[in-house]
């Protein structure tokens, strides 16, 4: 396999490019290093890829990459990059980084080509468990952008034979997780003694997937995943944002003070996976509890702290 990962200085892009060279591909990432967070934070996601000769990082926004010569030879790739967060997307513009990769496809003998979307693209008007041949109605533009991504690698599918497949991640965590996202936020202020954030009454549920399961799905739709297909992936339980802060005091052993503020336009109330799909076609069972991913992400947090 040669793949070439977009996004791959990222959380999710990071964990991805390491598995799949540890499983002997070599990795064209790519990457432009937005001032989204600091870019120490995303230097050190790739510290141990830069030592491995089987991966290669360009440093370049993919709206001006030469696509047709990076995909020369490729044989996957994995679309990852993106402007993050769902509360950001409010009033920015977001690119569609999407066309001009999947564009760059065609006429290529790629394998598949695996774009990452969101739970984000279902809204909060779906029955539970979320299935994927529900019907979207996205309430941000971050969930909108997804879903049009989705819908473009199906039109490149149906019109040029580019083997797409969607996966549409519900809320990962772990290592390596941004700064921005919950679980950082939530143990970072506990750690420095500060107020932990909650937006709401604190009773929205997610389904929360630990990264090493994400990664286990995305490596396998490259060679199981059906072309034109969706798959949910998902950490298979429901889990109130409340057990989640006491999951939270359990780990680190520290009482949390909570400051209760308004929920957040575009944010989900319910969100949860229903992977009957990618469990057949993927063969995708998660194997991380969610008690057991918090305590390597609290760890992996208490390790980098240390090191400043």
């Amino acid at each position: 396999m040669k793949a070439v990962v977009t996004g791959a200085a990222g959380f999710i892009g990071s964990h991805l490019s390491e598995r799949l060279i540890e499983a002997g591909a070599t990795v064209v990432g790519i990457d432009c290093f937005t001032e989204y967070y600091p870019r120490e934070l995303k230097e050190r996601n790739v510290t141990r890829l830069r030592q491995n000769p089987l991966f290669s990082l360009v440093e370049q926004p993919l709206a001006t990459a030469d696509l047709p010569s990076l995909l020369n030879d490729a044989t996957h790739v994995f679309h990852l990059a993106a402007q993050s967060g769902v509360r950001k997307s409010w009033g920015r513009d977001f690119h569609v980084y999407t066309v001009n990769n999947v564009e760059a496809c065609v006429g290529k003998p790629i394998e598949r080509f695996v774009y990452a979307s969101s739970s984000s693209i279902y809204g909060d008007e779906v029955t539970l468990p979320m299935r994927e041949d529900a019907r979207p109605q996205p309430v941000s533009p971050y969930g909108v952008t997804k879903l049009a991504a989705e819908q473009l690698c199906y039109l490149y599918y149906v019109n040029h034979s580019v083997p797409t497949v969607a996966l549409r991640y519900f809320t990962v965590y772990g290592p390596r997780q941004r700064p921005d996202m919950g679980f950082s936020r939530f143990f970072e202020a506990v750690l420095h003694d500060e107020p932990v954030p909650m937006f709401g009454d604190g009773r929205q549920t997610r389904d929360f997937t630990f990264v090493t399961d994400a990664v286990s799905a995305t490596v396998a739709s490259a060679t199981r995943g059906t072309p034109g297909g969706v798959y949910n992936i998902g950490g298979g339980s429901r889990v109130e944002l409340l057990d989640v802060f006491e999951l939270i005091r359990i780990i680190t052993g520290r009482a949390l003070r909570l400051s209760r503020l308004e929920a957040q336009r575009g944010d989900m109330r319910d969100t949860y996976a229903d992977t009957t799909r990618a469990r057949t076609d993927l063969a995708f069972a998660p194997t991380v509890t969610l008690e057991q991913g918090l305590r390597a992400q609290y760890e992996w947090i208490t390790a980098s702290n240390d090191k400043r």
